[in-house]
């Protein structure tokens, strides 16, 4: 009865179990929270003044991405294409020329046609 059930359930991956995504979050939080507290226990070599700024490492990362985010949402008014730019072409487009419907009909069955050579094929 066991391998029964066992067959017959899914298997659900890690990161599907809500349980599961809080434990990583909370592992990921405690290592933000151990950086940022090393980042006034470890001895950096300084080359600028402004290095000396508490966090500063951290700080620079997160304006980086907001600045590259921020320049990403304006590049895409520069660079984005309408949805059918790669589909239309001026040379295909029948604008001007009607659509005929034509009606496709089964052949007459041909003299010699039988059930037999019809399998056989």
């Amino acid at each position: 009865m066991k391998s029964e059930i066992k067959s017959t359930e899914q298997k659900v991956a890690f990161f599907d179990k809500p349980e599961n995504v809080t434990w990583m979050m909370r592992i990921f939080y405690a290592i933000c929270v151990l950086l940022v507290v090393a980042d006034f226990i470890v001895h950096r070599h300084i080359y600028v003044s402004f290095e000396e700024i508490p966090t500063f490492y951290a700080l620079y990362g997160f304006v980086a991405c907001v600045v590259l985010v921020v320049i990403a949402k304006e590049m895409r008014k520069l660079v984005m294409r309408d949805e059918n730019y790669y589909d239309e072409r001026d040379d295909e487009l029948e604008l001007d020329v009607p659509r005929v419907d034509v009606e496709h009909h089964e052949l007459a069955p041909q003299p010699g046609d039988d059930a037999t050579t019809k399998e056989s094929h």
